[in-house]
């Protein structure tokens, strides 16, 4: 029986307990997260706030909860649009590797990282304004070369397996070969870096809503928690240490599961142990 290492565990522990935050404030939170309580502003952690209260005098442990389904829904959406789009991409340039597909697929992807997430956001936002549908848009974008040349260099190490030459001599088509042959055998490659991604996608949207550019008021995000805790450090702290601990733990816990499915499902790895 293959044993399931520690960081998958602890990942995966890490990671349910901001989903399990997330599904539960679509029917409850501790307050309302539009609820202002101006004699309650920036009270400290207590039993009636357990997290404390911000400068409106909103819960923050009720906006962490809405938060973290804010910032959960932008990673996933994004990720899954620079899946749809990368994995395609990557299975064509390896299929047509050396030849004029397979470079302009490599080159528009270098053309894309050389703008982070962040400009891509500013170039959209400036176009269509803040808000977190064009945030999704510019991870997404920033995704799809990702998991192109992640599925580009996992498929090229396939195509020189001789049961792979064995069905183009049989007549295949290439792209009957990717989706047959090639796709389901780097499945695991493209589910490591997935996890990888979606951390990456939490702290993107974090930066994105920290200036301005993510989620909107007044649905609450990690990142304007952040911002707007900022002139406040030195006499509510609770205000920003709390949203940070959250981003930490959340990128934390996906990327340990991250690591442990890459040990559990990279057979290189199951070898050398």
């Amino acid at each position: 029986m293959k044993r399931i290492p520690f960081t998958l565990w602890a990942g995966a522990a890490l990671s349910a307990v901001f989903a399990l935050a997330a599904l539960l404030s679509f029917v409850w939170t501790p307050y309302p997260v539009e609820g202002m309580t101006i004699a309650s502003r920036l009270q400290p952690p207590s039993t009636a706030h357990w997290f404390g209260t911000d400068h409106f005098g909103r819960d923050i442990l009720s906006m962490i909860m809405v938060g973290a389904r804010t910032s959960i829904a932008v990673a996933v959406i994004a990720v899954g649009m620079g899946m749809a789009l990368g994995v395609p991409l990557g299975l064509l340039a390896a299929a047509n590797r050396g030849g004029l597909i397979d470079e302009i697929i490599m080159r528009g992807n270098d053309l894309i990282f050389a703008f982070p997430a962040l400009v891509i956001a500013i170039l959209i936002t400036a176009v269509f304004g803040p808000s977190a549908v064009n945030a999704i848009i510019a991870i997404g974008i920033f995704n799809t070369p990702v998991f192109a040349r992640v599925t580009r260099g996992g498929a090229l190490s396939l195509w020189t397996l001789d049961y792979i030459r064995a069905a183009e001599v049989a007549g295949k088509r290439k792209v009957r070969i990717s989706i047959e042959h090639i796709l389901p055998n780097i499945a695991n490659l493209l589910i490591v870096q997935g996890t990888i991604q979606f951390s990456l996608g939490i702290l993107a949207e974090a930066a994105l809503s920290y200036v301005g550019l993510g989620a909107q008021p007044p649905i609450p995000s990690w990142g304007r928690m952040l911002a707007e805790a900022q002139t406040m450090i030195s006499f509510a702290p609770h205000m920003a240490i709390i949203p940070g601990l959250a981003i930490v733990l959340t990128v934390l816990g996906l990327n340990l599961m991250g690591d442990g499915l890459r040990d559990v499902l990279d057979p290189r790895l199951r070898r050398a142990r």
